[in-house]
């Protein structure tokens, strides 16, 4: 199976708590009045778009009824799909590489989100591209954090550079940008401690690794990639605002999308906090993360059950 196979049946969860709602509450209708509206809105919301993302959705709707002079209801999903694609975005999915050697990546996100595993992907992902890649074990609260990236290193062949447990994370970041420089790496994926986004003095740590990367090679890190579990809906939003604050998030990788029902979060996360998805994972293989299409998505989410892959682009 590809991965719009693979991303088709990961949404099965948010196509019935979601698309198929919606197809529920325009089926049987023969106007567009605001009933119907105020029942899409509900739908959308309980979906966990959002409220707020949901109004606007709703009310760039009603413009496209008037614009488009639609009659029937059961036009709307179609519509929806259109503007759901758009609020998702044009920008080209995935992380562009630059020249710049290393290209760092900082991956911060809270514990359990599936962080680690989305780092080793990565690793995997840009190393089957002919990439070398070097990994940096900096979230040394935990030693099973560090012993797991060393799992997913000699799993990808990718070397991973540690300190022991309790170690200072900005030391390990810096020893980490030296030994990508001196192995004339292309890529340094650097782990963080999954910490509680409300606790102030380790935001402030974030603060000092990002500082120390920053020092050490002007223009580093490159992405702030923030990892968000889909299956924690709205808490995302609430989750990629504070990081933002703290340290500037450039991208999201979201996980765990196969596990829920809320995917309507990719929606809210990036109408809210207009910061792009990067990547997006829909599986436990070593594959299943890849850069993150709105076409794909849209098209995923609102596919038939008899819809293949022909229609990925």
């Amino acid at each position: 199976m590809g991965f719009f196979g693979k991303l088709k049946d990961s949404l099965t969860k948010t196509r019935k708590n979601f698309v198929e709602k919606v197809e529920a509450v325009v089926t049987g209708r023969t106007i567009i009045d605001e009933n119907l509206y105020e029942e899409l809105e509900e739908t959308l919301i309980q979906a966990d778009v959002g409220i707020d993302t949901a109004l606007e959705l709703v009310e760039n709707l009603r413009a496209e009824v008037k614009k488009r002079k639609i009659g029937s209801p059961e036009e709307l999903p179609a519509v929806l799909k259109e503007l759901i694609q758009n609020a998702l975005g044009i920008e080209a999915g995935g992380i562009e590489i630059s020249a710049e050697q290393p290209f760092v990546i900082m991956v911060v996100g809270v514990n359990g989100v599936g962080k680690t595993t989305t780092i080793g992907k990565l690793a995997n992902f840009y190393k089957e591209q002919g990439k070398s890649v070097i990994m940096g074990a900096a979230d040394t609260f935990r030693a099973a954090a560090i012993d797991q990236l060393e799992i997913w290193g000699n799993r990808v062949g990718v070397p991973v550079i540690k300190h022991s447990e309790g170690s200072d994370p900005a030391a390990v970041a810096f020893d980490s940008l030296q030994a990508a420089k001196a192995r004339n790496a292309d890529v340094l994926i650097i782990d963080t401690a999954g910490r509680l986004h409300t606790k102030s003095n380790l935001m402030d740590e974030l603060k000092k690794v990002r500082r120390v990367i920053g020092r050490e090679l002007p223009g580093a890190p490159h992405e702030v990639l923030l990892v968000v579990d889909a299956t924690t809906g709205q808490n995302a939003i609430s989750q990629a605002k504070l990081f933002k604050e703290a340290v500037d998030v450039t991208g999201l990788a979201l996980t765990k999308l196969d596990g829920t029902a809320k995917g309507g979060v990719v929606v809210a996360v990036k109408q809210s906090l207009g910061i792009p998805i990067k990547m997006i994972g829909v599986g436990e293989g070593i594959d299943d993360l890849r850069p993150f299409s709105a076409k794909e998505f849209a098209d995923a989410l609102f596919a038939r059950s008899d819809q293949t892959e022909v229609q990925a682009v």
